[in-house]
């Protein structure tokens, strides 16, 4: 196997701290490595650089050596290799590593520097923190408190520019408040091509704005909202509703789509007010799609589904989680003993965690079941980030052993064989089914089961018709793992808590074992995560340690396919 070639280091001197980086590597990104924060507005390290904002700049210097000899000249005073400081200071985020390049970054000057740019960046913006979203993670205003000045040398008035104005079916614009540093701009063009965005005019009379006739709405689009250190850009969907010290930040993964983007869950008195992309460079960079942000609607649904139901005397009524999984058991256990496993079918849902789908696939080992696959709905995809499998862990699924096996059937072909009365029992996990089903055929089995089992989130209409109705966790509710279609696997952590008593899909598939007979079973997604370690080759010696914040490939191997979906 090729190593990958180690990147060329070299080595600079940032506060009299000597740091190694790769060559190539600018002088914001060194700093950090040190813990030192230079200030920055047009700087993002995953768009070009432009360096139009001046707020990084510091003072850079040079080792001085004589002329002559080539030998070090030291400071009689220090004793130390004196340093030739530049006449001027550089901008940070275009002043590469070279070798013994030193630099200051709280040097006199560079302190003055930033308090000029400070004042200039705010003179004709408006004092509106008190009303605006950006307010408590605002980089123009943490640094207004760090460099800024309490007073104002400037009498003019400040220029008026449009207010929330209408750029996008998911964004608004709030000119006043832009200080052009272009990253939203830098965006459209470099990341999505879309070009929506651009800054026109000259001078003090420049101003962003979409193009004409082109509004902001790329698939990415809030994105820009993420990017602006100020309160200019801002996402519909957030606008004027809770103020973000308020919200609790939680490590998860997207549901929406098998990329798995990275995110975090911010919520608060167990509600999800919004999802924000966090970094991995590996899966999704910093980004996230406007779609896969705004899916999380579903989780505060007032109308989720909370008690278990069993039909009776024709109609859907209320009753114990006991009662509603001794009756699962009973169910699937008469099917077995009177028609044999071949009688029984099980949906997977992609939207399980590894966990939850390794425990429910020994449910089904348990009781020699071995028709069974994953619905996964197909859509829309890019070259971006979206992909086609509209579930976070459909291959996890799979790779459980959520599949059809030693000559069980798919998903297709259950629906066929339930429609002729040969399968007589269907259990189905997540709303998925309904959505990729022939619906002629998936009425035609319906209408001959002997009885329907649904484990979803809410009463859907596939839920309306079923015989035991189980209430399901959303994956803001749930710890554990999904794997990507790249097979990575990745965590996520229970940002929102579920009403005191409602076991998760994991709880349910482990006491349903119990009554199945094995009364031992439990679940913890930890020691369920070493157990698939155990059992799956392809996750061999896996642990939530191992995978840790930005995830753990799992063996090398193709893909696994679904079938029949």
């Amino acid at each position: 196997m090729i190593q990958p070639a180690t990147p060329d280091l070299i080595t600079v001197n940032i506060d009299g701290r000597e740091v190694s980086v790769p060559k190539g590597t600018n002088m914001i990104e060194a700093a950090r490595r040190v813990g030192v924060d230079v200030p920055h507005y047009c700087y993002h390290s995953k768009l070009s650089v432009v360096g139009n904002c001046r707020m990084c700049l510091v003072e850079t210097g040079m080792p001085a050596v004589d002329p002559a000899t080539k030998a070090p000249v030291v400071d009689p005073a220090t004793g130390k290799q004196r340093v030739n400081w530049g006449p001027r200071p550089a901008i940070a985020c275009a002043t590469n590593a070279m070798p013994g390049l030193h630099v200051r970054t709280t040097s006199p000057l560079v302190k003055d520097c930033r308090e000029g740019v400070m004042e200039f960046l705010l003179v004709n913006h408006p004092l509106d923190c008190p009303i605006c979203d950006k307010a408590g993670e605002c980089l123009l205003q943490d640094y207004s408190y760090a460099y800024g000045s309490r007073h104002t040398r400037t009498q003019e008035p400040r220029r008026k520019l449009g207010k929330r104005k209408d750029i996008g079916p998911r964004m608004v614009l709030d000119q006043e408040r832009c200080i052009l540093c272009r990253r939203c701009v830098r965006f459209c063009r470099e990341i999505t091509g879309t070009n929506e965005l651009g800054v026109f005019n000259m001078g003090d009379h420049s101003v962003l704005d979409v193009m004409d006739g082109l509004p902001l709405a790329n698939d990415y689009s809030i994105n820009t909202a993420d990017i602006c250190p100020v309160g200019a850009l801002e996402s519909k969907d957030f606008h004027h509703k809770l103020r973000v010290w308020f919200l609790k930040k939680t490590p998860s993964v997207c549901p929406s789509c098998s990329n798995g983007c990275n995110v975090t869950v911010h919520h608060y008195r167990d509600r999800v007010w919004r999802m924000m992309p966090r970094r991995n460079d590996a899966v999704n960079e910093t980004w996230m799609c406007d779609h896969g942000r705004l899916n999380y609607q579903f989780v505060n649904a007032p109308e989720r589904l909370r008690q278990p139901l069993l039909r009776r005397k024709g109609a859907l009524e209320a009753c114990s989680w006991e009662d509603a999984l001794v009756e699962t058991a009973r169910q699937l256990g008469h099917a077995v003993r009177t028609s044999g496993a071949s009688a029984v079918g099980a949906v997977a849902s992609p939207h399980l965690t590894n966990e939850e789908s390794f425990r429910f696939a020994q449910t089904l080992r348990m009781l020699g079941v071995s028709n069974v696959d994953v619905a996964v709905v197909r859509g829309a995809s890019d070259d971006l980030l979206i992909k086609a499998e509209k579930a976070a862990n459909a291959r996890g699924a799979r790779d459980m052993g959520l599949q059809p096996a030693d000559g069980g059937l798919g998903l297709t072909a259950m629906l066929e064989a339930a429609a002729q009365g040969t399968l007589r029992v269907l259990y189905v996990c997540g709303p998925d089914l309904a959505q990729v089903a022939d619906p002629q055929l998936l009425e035609r089995a319906l209408g001959s089961l002997a009885c329907l089992i649904v484990q979803d989130i809410g009463r859907s209409p596939l839920a309306e018709r079923a015989h035991i109705v189980l209430p399901a966790l959303t994956f803001a509710e749930k710890t554990g793992t999904f794997t990507n279609h790249a097979g990575r696997v990745q965590q996520l952590h229970q940002a929102v808590a579920p009403p005191d008593g409602q076991p998760s899909d994991g709880d349910i598939f482990s006491r349903l074992m119990n009554y199945l007979g094995e009364a031992h079973w439990t679940f913890d997604p930890g020691t369920v995560l070493e157990e698939i370690g155990a059992a799956v080759p392809a996750y061999a010696g896996i642990t939530f340690g191992r995978v840790g914040p930005l995830g753990w490939m799992v063996a090398d191997a193709p893909p696994a396919q679904g079938a029949g979906a």
